[in-house]
């Protein structure tokens, strides 16, 4: 594909496949499209780095942790599982959810929680709402040692943030699954991948080495869970399009 963006003319010109269209630049198909390019140039340029959350970065797309906070403030979970650590700002985003609403907790899974991560999260404010599990993800005594931090009865959402190859979120598909309860989700983050193949920091094989295989490959197994794009509770827009790094993500448990 190739744009040409026309400030003067307020024309933004697409082609396709040799295919040429004149869109009017201050439209909805005009900022969609854009936004699809910015989405990947951000990505490769790093642009979910710059943002912490109460004092630790996050690494997401703002728009993504919105979107999160109204599923959050939705079913008001008790227990949110994130697997994938890192510098620890979901985890305090989450917590802070919950200090919120006066309602849930947090459990986070790395395969390695570094030393200054972990003193970081330890000592932050919020830290009393959050478990630590340190260890593979899928590793059978990590995901028990997981479900004995979750009661009986308690209403469970979950993150998968961690490894974003396909094999890798499958497995965490199947292993994390079951915790899910009816109403909420399982989240298979960041299938962007399968779209930056072709960008200087992305990678060939995540053509089809992505999270939405993953979950295209899980819902054939288990008709329990659809995937659903999120409704927008408010919209006084003419858009309709999530612009986000989470294509796909959201598995809603029927």
């Amino acid at each position: 594909m190739k744009l040409w963006i026309d400030t003067e003319s307020k024309v933004l010109v697409q082609e396709t496949g040799g295919q040429r269209i004149t869109i009017d630049l201050y439209s909805r198909q005009a900022f969609e499209t854009i936004s699809q390019l910015w989405l990947k140039v951000g990505w490769n340029e790093k642009y979910p780095y710059i943002f912490t959350w109460m004092g630790r970065p996050v690494i997401q797309n703002p728009e993504d942790m919105i979107r999160a906070q109204e599923v959050i403030y939705r079913t008001k979970p008790d227990v949110i599982i994130e697997t994938g650590v890192a510098h620890g700002g979901s985890l305090i985003f989450y917590a802070s959810l919950c200090k919120a609403m006066e309602t849930g907790r947090v459990i986070g899974v790395d395969v390695e929680i570094r030393p200054h991560n972990r003193r970081f999260i330890e000592n932050h404010e919020l830290f009393p709402l959050i478990s630590l599990v340190e260890g593979n993800s899928v590793d059978p005594a990590i995901v028990q040692q997981v479900k004995s931090h979750v009661n009986t009865g308690e209403k469970v959402l979950v993150f998968l943030d961690s490894n974003h190859s396909k094999d890798h979120v499958l497995a965490e598909l199947e292993a994390y699954h079951d915790l899910v309860t009816s109403g909420s989700y399982i989240v298979a983050t960041d299938g962007i991948t399968k779209d930056l193949y072709d960008v200087p920091r992305g990678k060939p094989e995540w053509v089809w080495d992505n999270p939405v295989a993953a979950v295209n490959e899980f819902i054939q197994a288990h008709p329990e869970f659809v995937v659903q794009r999120l409704s927008w509770p408010f919209n006084e827009s003419p858009l309709s399009n999530d612009i986000t790094h989470w294509p796909d993500a959201w598995l809603l448990k029927k």
